[in-house]
């Protein structure tokens, strides 16, 4: 069964509403600055709790100071292929292990930081879960500030992203064909 690949779309920055500056020849001061690709790997994990489907979900702080809910994802290390890093920063973000049991897709963003823009494109996987217990304790980066258990139903409404929803939503589409693979 083929799945769309949700993608964000492929727009030019937007200047702030206030003090926008554009540059010479209608370029923003960001889309002048340099740009660095980062690739991550993800996804969602799940396992049946009190015969609900659930779905482990971290929470960070972003630099506005606000938190934010998502998937859990992380770089790649060294020669690891997308799917290992996903199943490594899922445990390492919630504490629990799983297995892959189907790609969900990747989605792609734009962010400016410290004098560059960053292209980054996240992949994401579906995990069964097979074991561990919630905590935020193994995050090597501490980037996790919080860890839940959230019913797939919720799930939407609680993440932050609308492109995490739309992988939370094929999710979703795919559970019925894997549902034979959870415990």
């Amino acid at each position: 069964m083929s799945h769309p690949v949700p993608s964000a779309p492929k727009r030019p920055p937007l200047p702030s509403a206030i003090g926008a500056h554009i540059a010479p020849g209608g370029q923003s001061p960001a889309s002048l600055l340099p740009t660095v690709e980062e690739v991550s790997a993800g996804g969602v994990v799940v396992s049946k709790h009190d015969g609900a489907l659930q779905v482990a979900i971290i929470a960070r702080v972003n630099r506005g100071g606000r938190l934010e809910w998502c998937l859990p994802k992380g770089h790649p290390e060294n020669v690891e292929t997308h799917e290992e890093a996903a199943v490594r920063e899922i445990a390492e973000e919630t504490g629990i292990d799983g297995e892959i049991l189907a790609p969900l897709g990747s989605i792609d963003y734009w962010f400016t930081v410290s004098g560059h823009r960053v292209h980054k494109t996240v992949h994401h996987y579906l995990l069964r879960a097979t074991g561990g217990e919630l905590t935020i304790e193994n995050d090597p980066d501490h980037e996790a500030v919080d860890v839940a258990w959230v019913t797939l139903a919720e799930l939407p409404k609680r993440l932050t992203f609308p492109n995490e929803r739309r992988i939370a939503d094929l999710a979703r589409e795919v559970l019925p064909a894997e549902l034979g693979q959870l415990p």
